[in-house]
Formats: C-alpha cells, sequence, structure tokens
C-alpha cells in the first residue's frame, strides 16, 4: 500500500455490475484491442514522435475496439505545457486522456510488468514510486521540467481507481508542478454509461480486480458509453498555493 497516495473503499463485488453480456463478441473485440496496442507499441519504437493526430486517432481506436463507444465534449490547447488531471476509473481512462491530448502519463512503476501494455507504459509514462515518500519532491520537479518544456502531462490525482458512482479527493503535490512551471491545469471529467444514458460501473478497474478480468468485462459488455468532457483550463497564477489548485481542478472534474 502507498505511504502517500490513498486507496479507494471500491471492490469488484460491492461496487462493479455485470450487466448483460455479448461473450461471442468478447474475444474478437479482445484481439482487436491488442492487436492495436501491439501496433502502438511497435509504433513507438519505430518512430520515435508520433503527430497527434495520429497518437488521438489510435486512442480512440483502442476503446472502440473494445466495444465502447466514445462521446468527447470541448477541447484542450493542442500545444504547449499543460497538466492534464482527471478522475480515475478504468484502465480505458488512459486511451481516452490520449484522445483529448497526448501526454505523458504519471503512472504507477508496476505497470512496467504489465503484459502488453507495460511496454508501451514504459516509453510513454513518467513513474513513481508510491511506496517511497522521499521520491515524491524528485517527482514534481521532473513534471515541471517536463511541463516547462512544452509537454503535456496527464495524471489522475485521486491516487486510485474508484467505481465511478464514488470518487476521490484530488491530492494536492502534483500540482505544485503546475505551480512551479506556471503551466495551466486541464481538468477532465470521465464517465461511463449505458447507451440509455444510466450511468454503469461494469467499465471499473477497483480494488483486487485483475487487468485481464477487467478487460473481459469490458469487452463483453453490451452498449457501453464513454463521455469524456473537456473543461475550462485553470490558470495557475490565479491561486496562491497547491491546496487550493487542487480544489479548483476537482470542482472543474
Amino acid at each position: 500500500m502507498s505511504v502517500w497516495l490513498p486507496s479507494a473503499p471500491c471492490t469488484p463485488r460491492t461496487c462493479v455490475e455485470t450487466g448483460r453480456c455479448a461473450h461471442v463478441r468478447g474475444a474478437p473485440r479482445l484481439l482487436a484491442v491488442v492487436g492495436l496496442i501491439l501496433a502502438g507499441i511497435a509504433g513507438s519504437f519505430v518512430v520515435r514522435w508520433l503527430p497527434g493526430a495520429l497518437v488521438r486517432g489510435w486512442a480512440r481506436g483502442v476503446v472502440r475496439a473494445s466495444g465502447v463507444r466514445v462521446r468527447i465534449t470541448g477541447a484542450a490547447p493542442p500545444e504547449g505545457g499543460l497538466l492534464v488531471v482527471a478522475n480515475h476509473i478504468s484502465w480505458l481512462d488512459v486511451p481516452l486522456l490520449a484522445a483529448v491530448r497526448p501526454a505523458k502519463m504519471l503512472a504507477k512503476r508496476e505497470i512496467r510488468q504489465w503484459p502488453v501494455a507495460g511496454p508501451i507504459a514504459a516509453r510513454a509514462a513518467l513513474f513513481i514510486d508510491r511506496d517511497r515518500l522521499r521520491a515524491l519532491p524528485g517527482t514534481v520537479a521532473h513534471i515541471a521540467d517536463a511541463l516547462r518544456g512544452g509537454q503535456a502531462v496527464a495524471v489522475f490525482p485521486e491516487g486510485s481507481t474508484w467505481c465511478g458512482r464514488e470518487h476521490g479527493r484530488f491530492r494536492r503535490a502534483v500540482f505544485q508542478a503546475a505551480l512551479d512551471a506556471g503551466t495551466p491545469v486541464q481538468p477532465v471529467r470521465i464517465r461511463y454509461r449505458t447507451a440509455d444514458g444510466h450511468d454503469t460501473t461494469a467499465p471499473a478497474f477497483v480494488g483486487d480486480d485483475s487487468l485481464l478480468t477487467s478487460v473481459w468485462r469490458v469487452v463483453t459488455a453490451r452498449r457501453l458509453v464513454a463521455e469524456v468532457e473537456v473543461l475550462p483550463v485553470v490558470d495557475p497564477a490565479e491561486y496562491p498555493d497547491r491546496r487550493s489548485l487542487a480544489r479548483a481542478a476537482e470542482v472543474g472534474s
């Protein structure tokens, strides 16, 4: 357990809906998702820099291949340093944020060991050791350097995945990087619904869920919709400290 990030109380047994399943479509969808991720890995090794439009299209493709429709409203600044922050529900959140604005993802170091996704994460992420409090200032400094260099960095400040019905508070540490670099914060709100508009927790990746279990639940679900709302940018110059900046971004998302 992390010494500085919280753990959500959500668990697969108490929070996650199974709903109606389309198992016959599950295997083709899973193969399509894996194929697109492998293509992304290959592309990242062959070409050092990929156009943003291509990355956004690839990210949308990963989500759609899993059987989930994507609805994005609003737009993020296309260039310049930007701290992208969002609530965290599912592994799908990662490609959804990439569909908004390709960015370096702040991720826990354990993701390096994930099958298939680990290699691509190693090339596209900033890793943090959540069990070492002393590493936090260095991580914040690293994020600030990336922001000053004109990169976008994506963070899930809740520090853990939640089921979607409940959510956590935004932890303030990473917002210090935006203050230090003088770069804007882009809040993003993610929701998962059924096609008839009802909220659903089926895509949630929480508690002791395994990645494969969560992926299979998504690819066998019917008529899931991912709604991504890109909210107004928050200017860190308007806030005196990281606590108030975090609260402003949290209210926005």
